[in-house]
């Protein structure tokens, strides 16, 4: 008899092998994605000096990264942490979220097979309006989500 936890596990690994059939996302591409995106971050007018501010180690913020797209895309649970958490007292607005979405469709287009490329922006959108939503809670207002309803 099957262990419950078996088939938690393999009806997982059959729909991350889907995901990589259907997209080509791995873990080298979520590597390459996430460097060249926090690369063109860093060096944006904007959003850039909000990031250079507050990471003192790049290598370790780009792992962290690695690891969370690793886990919001392949389920890998190689993350875990609350990512809304540390974003909740930036001094971000609608103008930053606006930039980091358009940063980010723009380079997984760069980067990524257009499967893949679809797959991660509809996953970004929903992360920018959570956490835009969830900073706005956070200062006393209420927020509709912008990116996912498209």
């Amino acid at each position: 008899m099957e262990h419950p936890s078996d088939n938690g596990s393999e009806r997982r690994a059959r729909l991350v092998q889907d995901i990589t059939e259907r997209t080509g996302i791995d873990e080298a591409l979520i590597a390459r994605l996430v460097r060249t995106f926090y690369g063109r971050v860093r060096k944006d007018p904007l959003i850039g000096p909000i990031f250079e501010a507050r990471v003192a180690d790049w290598d370790e913020h780009i792992d962290k990264l690695c690891a969370f797209w690793s886990s919001v895309t392949l389920m890998s649970g190689r993350y875990s942490g609350h990512p809304l958490r540390a974003h909740l007292r930036l001094p971000v607005d609608e103008a930053h979220f606006d930039r980091w979405v358009s940063l980010f469709e723009a380079t997984a287009a760069d980067v990524c097979p257009p499967a893949a490329a679809a797959y991660f922006v509809e996953r970004a959108r929903r992360i920018a309006d959570s956490f835009e939503m969830g900073i706005a809670a956070g200062r006393g207002q209420i927020k509709e989500p912008r990116f996912s309803r498209r």
